[in-house]
């Protein structure tokens, strides 16, 4: 076989569909966010950044880089090597014990990543309950699906969002098995929230633990930023509850809040946390500062949700379709891999506007998108100048719009040549494509990643 071959036919593929990956070449202004600088060979411009998950700009927050600061000249750069060979820096201590508090856990317990804390706690949960049964979300993260399948315990997928079919599914396994719920509160890409009421309902009813993943919640929602659950007033029927320090507190870092015994458990038996170096001391002090901001301050989130409103309000008045949703994502609808890179070229090189296009598998073939993602950062001016350039980038390209309605929330409907393929379309499916914009020149794929 010639390797040399293979990868790089494989990378022209990637190519010829619209679907490789190509990185902007970013630094972050400290003190400047949203606005950025891009480098390009030898050159550098300012440009400003609608994509970021630092969805407050805590990660330029004077009190986070405060502390970074002071911890650095405290402790240094770095851990020192694994919590079990180096010992766990005061720091992570300080940090655990507030992330309990936010979650009103007995404990937290810190990983390298909102990825890896998936993928360890829910490899090790399954792997050691015996006999375990799975219970995954239809749209939960790969982060989370690794971490089952890793596990190689049984696993039953059950409807996105959907408690009745989360009942048939636990139905079906003997009562006496030991039972995972695993869901999200947030889907990062439709921007859809979970019933957390009404599938804990639904665990209890089967003695199942429940596992929610708030990842895109932490820091945005609830009094104290605890995330969907907090918010809702459910947090307290949650088992475990995992978050990041990547996203909405700006700085790295993922975590798992439970019971004493649970933390200490996959403290105890997890690979992922057990054999990987820890978070420098200097990341979690700066953690630490934006949760206890973010736990006493309302000003950030109220005001990203104002630009939530005022951005999406002026895309239905441009007729620039986007998925509506109750969160803070704004999914912009493209439909088409090549046209979505495009779109996006032409927005960075024609606006100063970095936006990436979401391409398969992220998101499901004909459901390509400029995912969007407004902080209290961005000024109306920044707005009013973003819709204006998707607006000339739209005509530009010939893109299908929608009729301009206001505030309404429109009905859009698929228009397609071609008859949907077989098997019939998912629940997930189906609702991706009532809400794309119409179309009659293009046939609407369904989803091919399914776990």
């Amino acid at each position: 076989m010639d390797y040399g071959v293979f990868f790089t036919n494989a990378l022209e593929g990637l190519r010829q569909e619209g679907r490789y990956r190509i990185f902007a070449d970013i630094e972050r202004m400290a003190g400047a966010f949203p606005h950025a600088r891009l480098h390009e060979g030898d050159r550098a411009r300012e440009v400003i950044v609608w994509c970021s998950n630092d969805y407050l700009g805590m990660g330029q927050h004077e009190n986070v880089r405060r502390a970074m600061h002071q911890s650095l000249d405290l402790s240094g750069a770095g851990a020192g090597g694994t919590r079990n060979i180096a010992g766990t820096n005061h720091a992570h201590v300080l940090l655990e014990r507030e992330l309990a508090d936010l979650h009103g856990k007995e404990a937290a317990l810190l990983f390298t990543s909102g990825y890896v804390s998936n993928w360890a706690a829910l490899s090790t949960l399954a792997a050691k309950l015996p006999n375990c049964v799975v219970l995954s979300d239809a749209g939960n993260h790969a982060s989370m699906i690794e971490g089952i399948r890793h596990s190689r315990a049984d696993y039953r997928i059950f409807k996105h969002n959907n408690p009745d079919d989360l009942a048939r599914c636990l139905g079906q396994v003997e009562p006496d098995r030991p039972k995972l719920v695993a869901f999200e509160s947030v889907y990062s890409m439709d921007g859809d929230i979970a019933p957390i009421k009404e599938l804990c309902d639904v665990a209890d009813d089967y003695n199942a633990m429940t596992y929610l993943d708030e990842v895109h919640a932490v820091g945005l929602y609830g009094r104290h930023g605890a995330g969907v659950a907090e918010r809702d007033g459910v947090m307290d029927r949650l088992t475990i509850i995992q978050g990041t320090l990547g996203k909405a507190f700006g700085v790295v870092g993922g975590y798992i809040a439970s019971t004493g015994p649970i933390v200490d458990f996959v403290r105890s038996f997890a690979s992922g946390f057990i054999f990987t170096t820890a978070l420098p001391p200097m990341l979690a002090a700066g953690a630490l500062a934006s949760v206890q901001h973010l736990k006493n301050s309302q000003s950030e989130r109220r005001a990203q949700q104002d630009r939530v409103r005022v951005l999406r309000d002026k895309l239905d008045a441009a007729g620039i379709p986007h998925m509506h949703n109750p969160s803070h994502i704004v999914p912009v609808v493209v439909g088409d891999a090549a046209k979505c890179r495009a779109v996006s070229d032409r927005l960075l090189d024609g606006f100063d506007i970095y936006i990436q296009p979401i391409n398969y598998p992220t998101v499901p073939r004909g459901t390509e998108r400029l995912r969007i993602t407004p902080s209290p950062l961005h000024s109306y001016e920044d707005i009013d100048y973003l819709v204006d350039a998707l607006d000339a980038v739209w005509s530009e390209h010939h893109l299908a719009r929608t009729r301009p309605i206001g505030p309404t929330i429109p009905r859009w409907r698929i228009a397609s040549r071609q008859p949907l393929p077989d098997p019939a379309p998912c629940q997930g499916c189906r609702k991706v494509m009532a809400l794309m914009p119409a179309t009659v020149t293009e046939e609407v794929a369904v989803h091919e990643m399914h776990p």
